[in-house]
């Protein structure tokens, strides 16, 4: 009897991330502040939005937004609550066909750690960097370099908060 209760606990516990919820954090509504003008104290430029951004903006819950720099892309998403939808950028480029192979973090000019892998599809191999970052960048410097490690702390953060996710995709050479 306590082995089938212990099991029936088990699969409960397995299944609880699965399962269907109320969007809860629904009613955690921040007004947009607009897209940032740089990045890392690079200007950044808006780009009209091409055939990749769907993958970048399917099923997210927020707004995104492709920008360019002198030799880079910057996909840029606002986070205006915790949400397992802010999907790692990896899995984005997986998803379009790109061979993922990770590449050791680096530091952002700004601080703060970013993951990064080098995605690679029909001869082009592109060096993609990810971070995501407090909408309040002054705010004593919290960043996170993936999504899973954002993802539990914004789940305890207060109610106010909101985040900026930087995906950051430069051609290598």
């Amino acid at each position: 009897m306590r082995v089938a209760i212990f099991c029936a606990v088990a699969v409960l516990a397995a299944l609880t991330p699965v399962l269907p919820r109320p969007e809860t954090q629904a009613t955690r509504v921040s007004t947009f502040p607009g897209w940032p003008e740089e990045f890392d104290g690079e200007k950044l430029d808006r780009l009209p939005p091409g055939p990749q951004d769907d993958w970048f903006a399917r099923d997210f819950p927020g707004r995104v937004a492709r920008f360019a720099t002198a030799d880079k892309q910057v996909v840029v998403r606002w986070i205006d609550a915790p949400t397992r939808r802010l999907h790692p950028a990896s899995h984005c480029f997986r998803g379009a066909g790109y061979a993922i192979s990770p590449r050791p973090m680096r530091v952002a000019r700004r601080g703060g750690g970013m993951s990064c892998f080098t995605a690679t599809k029909d001869g082009e191999s592109l060096e993609v960097c990810e971070q995501i970052r407090h909408l309040d960048e002054d705010d004593d410097g919290r960043t996170w370099p993936d999504v899973s490690s954002w993802y539990w702390s914004a789940v305890t953060a207060p109610a106010e908060e909101s985040w900026w996710s930087y995906v950051v995709v430069t051609r290598e050479r």
